[in-house]
């Protein structure tokens, strides 16, 4: 088989040593096979007949990038639905554009949406979808070469739901059940299932205990939405006389494969109903400043045990995709309310791959560059101007390379992208997808949904 060697990189492992230097990365049946420090002499990473050699020198390589909340069937909608409440963006914008969509935009979405995580160095995603066409989610991510969980949105009750999406609790587990049937374990174990309520009031307690039964039997991801916003809280203590978090836990749905997106308003009750159930959470700064809801306070978390991964959320609430800029704002958002070292750079990065990587269950795949996991990498060129004259004499005299990648690297530095062993981008282009067809394909999709809604 072709092997590719990446030589003379500096490698950032990510792993639970933080190892980090300058050496060469094997790549074998799309799994690494080596890491060799340079000026160490190791018979596997010397070149063999038919193998691949790419010169990494002077360039920075990390683990794929790990979002553990993302909506590709928003990806059309972008520039749509700004500057609006959250309760506005979904009611007035959001859900009417999703209940306009058809199996065959929903796939221009996801492969709109697909394309620019690729590119910018996201290679594992927990998407949820909407209510209906989830199976062009799975084939556009059977085709992009990405790891990711998928599921479709459940909604049974609520205010203002169109009838577009509204559906019977019978009829979203019925169809939940036979999309994990076909999708679980799909393209080589590359995509996974989770069951997606979408949050609590969208969702009937019956479907929501069902939910809880079938992923704690099965052991499905359970993926939704949780403390939000204020009136979400507010609205969830009006009907329940309970918590979020202390209704969420009633219904069965908590758990070490629950990942709730946002967190933003927590009390501690939730925090340690979080920890002691192993559940997870998931930060979206950008979406959470645009839509005003407000900042998640992860060095709380932390600080509760509870385990936290990154994502961008959909791309009508943030609106880009780059799990650069998510990594950034976690980071700056949290000094001012707790100081310059509460979110230190490595710890974030730590966030975007290892910590996403372990809230997925997939720590024995991904996150970390170690021998025998996926070949998911990320290849960077940290020397540009804006990381300054020269970054690693800079982290001689006391920088950081987790540094320029968390407070200065932007997707433009993205020189390839591996995801299982497969080169699927380099500099900045897609090696999958025809950017001026899916721009077309796009406009076309976009003029559709908007006769529809």
């Amino acid at each position: 088989m072709t092997r590719t060697i990446l030589r003379g990189a500096h490698i950032v492992t990510m792993n639970a040593d933080f190892d980090e230097f300058v050496g060469d990365l094997v790549v074998e049946n799309g799994r690494i096979a080596a890491l060799v420090r340079s000026g160490v002499r190791a018979e596997v990473a010397r070149e063999r007949p038919g193998d691949r050699e790419i010169d990494c020198r002077g360039r920075t390589l990390i683990p794929g990038l790990v979002q553990t909340h993302l909506h590709l069937c928003q990806t059309l909608f972008r520039s749509l639905a700004d500057d609006l409440r959250l309760e506005q963006w979904l009611k007035e914008r959001i859900w009417k554009f999703e209940g306009a969509l058809t199996a065959e935009t929903m796939r221009v979405s996801a492969d709109i949406g697909l394309c620019e995580l690729s590119t910018s160095g996201t290679t594992t995603l927990l998407d949820m979808g909407t209510v209906h066409h989830t199976d062009a989610v799975g084939e556009a991510v059977d085709y992009s070469g990405l790891r990711a969980f998928i599921g479709k949105a459940m909604m049974d009750e609520g205010d203002d739901i169109p009838a577009s999406l509204r559906e019977t609790t019978a009829e979203s587990v019925r169809e939940s059940l036979a999309l994990a049937d076909r999708w679980h374990g799909a393209a080589g174990g590359r995509i996974e299932y989770a069951f997606c309520p979408r949050f609590a009031l969208s969702c009937s307690t019956s479907l929501l205990r069902q939910v809880g039964e079938i992923c704690a039997s099965e052991g499905y991801v359970m993926h939704t939405h949780s403390n939000e916003t204020e009136w979400e809280v507010q609205e969830v203590g009006r009907r329940w006389q309970d918590t979020n978090i202390g209704y969420l836990h009633s219904v069965g749905l908590l758990g070490p494969r629950a990942v709730l997106a946002h967190g933003v308003h927590f009390v501690d009750d939730e925090r340690a109903i979080l920890r002691d159930t192993r559940s997870c959470v998931t930060h979206c700064p950008s979406s959470n400043l645009k839509l005003a809801s407000g900042i998640a306070d992860i060095p709380l978390l932390w600080k509760w045990g509870v385990r936290v991964g990154l994502g961008a959320d959909g791309a009508p609430c943030n609106n880009t995709m780059d799990g650069f800029q998510e990594m950034r704002l976690a980071a700056m958002i949290q000094k001012p309310i707790y100081g310059p070292t509460a979110m230190p750079a490595r710890r974030v990065l730590q966030l975007a791959t290892r910590d996403g990587a372990d809230v997925l269950g997939l720590s024995h795949e991904v996150g970390s560059l170690e021998v025998g996991k996926s070949a998911d990498l990320v290849l960077l060129d940290l020397q540009q101007p804006h990381h300054g004259i020269d970054g690693e004499a800079a982290d001689a005299l006391g920088g950081s390379v987790y540094a320029r990648i968390v407070y200065a690297a932007r997707p433009s530095d993205v020189r390839s992208v591996f995801a299982g062993g497969e080169e699927i981008a380099r500099d900045g282009v897609s090696l999958k997808y025809d950017t001026a067809e899916l721009h077309a394909r796009g406009r076309d999709a976009l003029t559709q949904i908007l006769s529809r809604r």
